[in-house]
């Protein structure tokens, strides 16, 4: 296990022990944890473990099933890519191997220099406009690769 530094540790026991809730479980502190840093550092399990008077395997059995969560760090920016049926069959398969291929990466994921996080979404609710991207929440439909190039680019 990758140790923590010793504010970022402080940082993750303040988090834990100042839940709005009354009561603290394994769930409301990985919740707590991953709001305040947007993943799960792998140090917080097993301080949440000991928090909650719990083994890490079930802190680890609660954060592995939820999808939400996710245990490394997030881009600094997200693209968001639809590929819900609308989206699908205006060409969204092909934005996607073009988008990896700009990228550098085959799949959802972080870039290699974590200026960006690409995720798959089944739907951004703008079906009228497919294929739909939306870049840090910004939705942009009708979405080509040379459009995403350019709004990229600044990033």
């Amino acid at each position: 296990m990758v140790e923590l530094k010793m504010p970022q540790k402080e940082v993750i026991i303040k988090v834990i022990k100042n839940q709005p809730s009354k009561t603290h479980t394994v769930l409301s502190s990985l919740l707590a944890v991953s709001n305040e840093f947007h993943y799960i550092p792998k140090n917080s399990i097993q301080l949440i473990a000991e928090y909650t008077k719990k083994t890490v395997n079930d802190v680890w059995g609660v954060a592995s099933f939820y999808t939400n969560f996710r245990f490394t760090p997030p881009g600094k920016s997200t693209l968001d890519v639809c590929w819900g049926p609308s989206c699908h069959l205006m060409g969204a398969q092909k934005l996607l191997k073009d988008v990896h291929k700009l990228l550098g990466i085959n799949e959802e994921g972080e870039t290699d220099d974590g200026k960006i996080t690409l995720r798959y979404s089944t739907c951004l609710g703008a079906c009228a406009h497919a294929p739909v991207c939306a870049i840090d929440h910004k939705l942009f439909g009708k979405t080509s690769i040379n459009e995403i190039k350019d709004r990229i680019n600044d990033i």
